[in-house]
């Protein structure tokens, strides 16, 4: 993991424009500039003030699944600016992928099925599998002038892991009440939580 965020470090110390390069394009691959996502917007008088970079499964242009929304090739930085950052992040995005499927058990698990009910092809037969890696800028989040590093928001897609380095920034408050029966019986899930931490996800 040092390696990871210490290459993620390395991309988002470049100038801009070097960075603009690489913007995100309609397959969600690449960067995105501060202020570019505005996940609270009833609330943000300005968007997120974070940075990132968007990574997905790599699919060549002339596989029928680059057709479609979310899956093609990747971008990447030239190899003469950061010579090991794609094989890093590949390394990485495939690693985390992996853990992501054990938690799909894992869930599975919880929820009474068969602990490969998530392996179905139509359900994870191609998963977009989005690693992202963000940067905040240290600008303090001021919620009574609608200033956020991250708005207020619930993840895209089935699971989101988290890893962290050691700057505390991420806010996480859950507070729900699940209803829901299954074989005749009704089954109640009630969590209260709180933490805060830096990240960088793989949803």
């Amino acid at each position: 993991m040092n390696e990871v965020f210490y290459e993620s470090k390395r991309f988002f110390n470049l100038p801009l424009h070097e960075k603009m390069k690489l913007l995100r394009n309609e397959k969600h691959r690449g960067y995105t500039p501060t202020l570019d996502q505005s996940l609270d917007p009833q609330n943000q008088v300005h968007g997120d003030y974070k940075e990132g970079y968007f990574i997905g499964r790599e699919i060549p242009e002339d596989d029928p699944l680059a057709e479609k929304p979310f899956f093609g090739p990747n971008q990447w930085p030239s190899k003469d600016i950061l010579p090991r950052w794609r094989q890093v992040m590949e390394q990485y995005h495939k690693d985390s992928f992996k853990v992501a499927l054990s938690m799909a058990k894992i869930i599975a698990l919880a929820l009474d099925l068969d602990p490969d009910f998530f392996d179905k092809p139509e359900i994870f037969g191609e998963p977009i599998a989005t690693l992202r890696l963000l940067h905040y800028e240290g600008k303090v989040s001021n919620p009574s002038m609608g200033i956020f590093g991250c708005g207020a928001h619930s993840d895209f897609g089935f699971i989101t892991l988290l890893t962290t380095d050691d700057v505390v920034g991420l806010q996480c408050i859950v507070q729900l009440e699940i209803n829901w029966k299954r074989d005749g019986r009704e089954r109640v899930i009630e969590r209260l939580d709180s933490s805060e931490t830096d990240y960088c996800e793989l949803s």
